[in-house]
């Protein structure tokens, strides 16, 4: 018994000195500015502009909201969904579904509308590959995979190797629905709402993010009313062909100094009314400073 109370109480005093360590580490790492702030002092070039032409407006019954799609690691979904949008096809159509905290679903509910130009499928892009590491601004991983982190304003994940890179699940993220068939999208997308269902990860291709106008999805009708149009598409549009709308939008890079800086301020809270930090943020806690400049 007494072995056993020695040994208790160096494994005691042990674990204080981590602490004490992991509190000396961690105030020193706290950055000097919170995260309200790096983004206000953030320069000009650290901000990149979003291509006009990767960028979906999707007018919705209480306002447009636009989404940023993600060319460099789902290219065909990005191509097909700008194709249906150029033919027409979502006119009339309607987010059919929404699910509480999970998602809002939109498309052709009855599935008999034609596609007229575009394929009527698109193959899988769960995650992008390369032959080399892909450099990412990463985070710790999680359980979800070994890497996380952010690239090219969009936040990902990579398997160990980082040859594999995906986008993740987070609030607001755009996506493709699927049947069984893993090559079966084809025009239903939804986005996500509430907290990111990462389990879906990998299993359904991610191709874009809400830039602006999250309300207008928090705002659908849950249940269809007698009637009454349930939650229609007025249209989506790429926001290149509408001389009418001049929106433009700026997200800060997120290999710049300055987005570094905002995760080191994610991590360790400066604000007054924080008593605890816990040096970690993860992925989808990192929202992606976006900014309208037209």
């Amino acid at each position: 018994m007494k072995t056993l109370y020695i040994a208790a109480a160096m494994a005691a005093l042990t674990g204080c000195a981590q602490q004490s360590e992991h509190s000396t580490r961690t105030k020193k790492q706290l950055p000097v500015l919170s995260a309200s702030e790096v983004i206000k002092q953030a320069p000009n070039d650290h901000w990149q502009r979003v291509n006009a032409d990767n960028i979906l407006k999707i007018t919705l019954p209480t306002g447009a909201a636009y989404i940023a799609l993600n060319p460099q690691l789902a290219p065909k979904h990005t191509a097909h969904i700008k194709q249906l949008a150029r033919e027409g096809f979502y006119k009339g159509t309607n987010v059919y579904r929404f699910v509480e905290g999970f998602v809002a679903q939109g498309g052709d509910s009855s599935g008999t509308k034609q596609i007229k130009t575009a394929n009527k499928t698109v193959p899988a892009e769960f995650y992008h590959t390369t032959i080399q590491p892909l450099n990412i601004t990463a985070l710790e991983g999680d359980g979800y995979a070994p890497i996380t982190g952010f690239l090219n304003g969009f936040a990902v994940a990579q398997n160990s190797a980082r040859t594999h890179t995906w986008q993740v699940h987070c609030t607001g993220v755009f996506a493709m629905a699927r049947g069984n068939d893993i090559n079966s999208a084809s025009t239903e997308f939804f986005v996500t709402i509430g907290q990111g269902p990462r389990y879906l990860d990998k299993n359904i291709t991610v191709f874009g993010r809400v830039l602006e106008g999250m309300e207008h999805f928090n705002r659908l009708q849950r249940t269809p009313i007698a009637n009454q149009a349930f939650n229609p598409i007025s249209n989506i549009q790429v926001l290149a062909d509408i001389k009418s709308d001049k929106s433009a939008f700026k997200v800060m890079q997120t290999n710049s100094v300055s987005f570094k800086q905002l995760i080191e301020a994610r991590k360790n809270r400066t604000e007054p009314w924080f008593v605890h930090s816990y040096n970690y943020v993860d992925v989808c806690a990192m929202p992606i400073p976006t900014k309208r400049v037209n």
